[in-house]
């Protein structure tokens, strides 16, 4: 009797915990396609159409909060999306951002950040470990508006170009000396124990919550497709 009880209560311990597994992702999932929806509505303060389009991954850290009042810092933790082969997006990599305090306007104490991937080197690094911008992989503060639309081919050379948005201001930061790494817990509540980045950008993983696709499918709304 007292085994069976024992049994129950440990069972009914269990599934609060596994009811709330993934809520707090699906929340932030949701913030991250509600910034990437707010910031792309309006073409003037943008990132320009092109090099949305021609980027290799798009992250994005809703409610990144700085810290400190002396030395700063800064975190929070985002998702991360890679261009498949065939153009489309895949599902999303939950990542954190930490670092120094470079970047943030004074008396700002939280931003909306969007990082554009150029090419895979910097994807690849975030996978096989912590990752820093700047050091590991040049990053610059990204053009702005349709006014940038031209200058996106010639004039930018950095492997990573970073935004910002706050108190309503959306532009290009720097943000050198950041550090990138994989979530592996949260990536564990959306898609299972022991998911790795790979399985998760390759789409050997059983379908995520409904807002994670969410996310996923607001990318895909905002590329124009390629010639």
């Amino acid at each position: 009797m007292t085994r069976h009880f024992a049994a129950a209560l440990a069972l009914l311990l269990v599934l609060p915990l596994s009811a709330l597994a993934g809520e707090k992702e699906d929340a932030k999932a949701a913030d991250a396609a509600r910034v990437l929806g707010e910031i792309m509505r309006i073409p003037e303060t943008a990132v320009p159409e092109k090099m949305f389009s021609e980027a290799h991954a798009i992250a994005v850290f809703p409610d990144v909060v700085k810290a400190g009042l002396v030395l700063g810092g800064r975190g929070g933790t985002g998702l991360i999306s890679v261009r498949s082969p065939d153009g489309t997006w895949s599902n999303p990599s939950f990542v954190k951002l930490g670092g120094g305090s470079i970047g943030f306007q004074a008396g700002v104490q939280s931003a909306d950040i969007i990082l554009v991937f150029r090419s895979p080197r910097g994807v690849e690094n975030i996978v096989n470990g912590k990752f820093t911008l700047g050091a590991d992989a040049s990053v610059a503060a990204g053009p702005v508006g349709r006014s940038a639309q031209a200058s996106t081919d010639e004039q930018l050379k950095a492997e990573i170009y970073s935004y910002s948005r706050a108190r309503g201001l959306f532009a290009g930061v720097a943000l050198d000396g950041t550090v990138l790494r994989i979530n592996h817990k949260a990536n564990a509540a959306v898609y299972g124990r022991n998911t790795t980045p790979r399985q998760i950008f390759e789409g050997r993983v059983d379908p995520p919550s409904s807002p994670v696709v969410d996310f996923r499918d607001r990318l895909e709304e905002n590329t124009v497709p390629q010639d």
